[in-house]
């Protein structure tokens, strides 16, 4: 097995657009992908284009009647059908929108082959991560739900057991929907609380159907939740789940919109925080699966001040160049953004809280703490359906 890692890209991802006003912004990949190149990375990763998903990949977990309907809306936006999701205000067609998206899923199939076959330990695809994509619909910025078709094909190849750890601010709906009643397939998923986001969704009560009881996980975490709790939550649940799941693959997305200047929700996480998680994902993949790491992007629309430098640091942990969070952000960066946007970038690559500190949930939890709340009503949900104590 190569211990090299693979970067996933290809220019044209960033033809993913829904429109100058739309929040997902594809700057945020052109931009995160030259805060790479300015830290040298790519000298550190294979980069690699893979092709975009066929049509018998797409169909893993798309109907066929949504392919089409998202080609015809790519030829004729006009024409997009809104009982699929399209033409929406989150998903407003676009012209080349099934092209650019099934390119995005072809990176991340495309990663979980290499992971897979042994050609790289770990690989990123930092365009990928688009979640909410439901087999049949598009949903909150997601046309084709790149990480279930990468956990799809890996089962596709004779995978047994894949992990999906997701600690995007939103609930990962579409991963989970997608596996809801297959065994193999643990989804977990870290977000923001149902009663006050978007897509509403994701109550610890939701555990798998009847033949995969105790195979969906879900922490809904109050808003306003920062660094120390939303480690103490992770670290509660999460790596206790990996050890007695031992997936041979793992699969984490890493959406950036858990931190405190996002636009669109109300965690208040630091980049830190989202580094802490991002090693702690790779240490996992280490210890459970071998080291078979598939690390995604995810949402995130603090397109300059954020997400460039959150899955810079995601890159820089799967080459093994760990980046210190006290590190000066290259100046040449800095121009790039300045001339691209007129806003000035960070400074450097931390938001000054690190090293992040937390209470280990084995030192005991306060059932008055509304975080230790949350972390309790998972564990009761889902701990005895797998066998473990809550």
């Amino acid at each position: 097995m190569s211990g090299r890692a693979q970067l996933m890209w290809d220019e044209a991802v960033t033809g993913y657009d829904f429109g100058r006003d739309h929040p997902m912004d594809p700057i945020r990949l052109a931009l995160t992908r030259r805060l790479v190149d300015a830290f040298g990375l790519d000298k550190d990763v294979d980069v690699v284009a893979a092709k975009p998903a066929g049509e018998s990949t797409l169909r893993l977990v798309h109907r066929e009647d949504y392919v089409e309907a998202v080609k015809a809306a790519s030829a004729d936006p006009g024409a997009a059908d809104g009982a699929y999701g399209l033409g929406t205000m989150d998903d407003p067609a676009f012209a080349g929108m099934h092209e650019v998206s099934a390119l995005i899923a072809g990176q991340s199939v495309g990663a979980a082959e290499a992971v897979w076959a042994g050609d790289a330990l770990h690989a990123v695809n930092f365009a990928g991560g688009l979640h909410h994509a439901m087999p049949g619909a598009a949903s909150g910025f997601c046309i084709y739900n790149d990480a279930s078709l990468a956990i799809a094909r890996l089962l596709e190849l004779g995978a047994e057991r894949v992990a999906y750890i997701d600690v995007d601010v939103h609930h990962g709906d579409g991963v989970q929907a997608a596996f809801w009643e297959d065994p193999r397939v643990l989804t977990i998923s870290l977000h923001e609380h149902p009663r006050t986001l978007f897509p509403q969704t994701g109550w610890p009560e939701e555990t798998g159907a009847e033949v995969a009881e105790g195979s969906a996980v879900n922490v809904a975490l109050p808003a306003g939740t920062g660094d120390a709790g939303w480690l103490r939550a992770f670290h509660a649940v999460v790596p206790e789940l990996i050890a007695d799941f031992r997936p041979q693959v793992l699969v984490t997305q890493h959406g950036a919109d858990t931190h405190f200047e996002d636009p669109l929700a109300h965690l208040a996480v630091s980049l830190d925080a989202q580094r802490a998680v991002q090693v702690a994902c790779h240490e996992l993949a280490h210890e459970y699966a071998d080291g078979k790491w598939v690390a995604l992007g995810g949402g995130g629309y603090a397109v300059v001040e954020v997400v460039p430098r959150s899955w810079t640091h995601l890159v820089a942990i799967a080459a093994g160049r760990e980046i210190a969070p006290e590190t000066l952000v290259p100046e040449s960066w800095r121009q790039e953004v300045f001339a691209r946007t007129r806003q000035l970038g960070p400074g450097r690559m931390t938001d000054g809280r690190w090293p992040v500190s937390f209470a280990e949930w084995d030192a005991g939890y306060d059932p008055a703490d509304r975080l230790d709340q949350a972390v309790l009503a998972t564990r009761r949900a889902v701990y005895p359906l797998r066998g473990l104590l809550a």
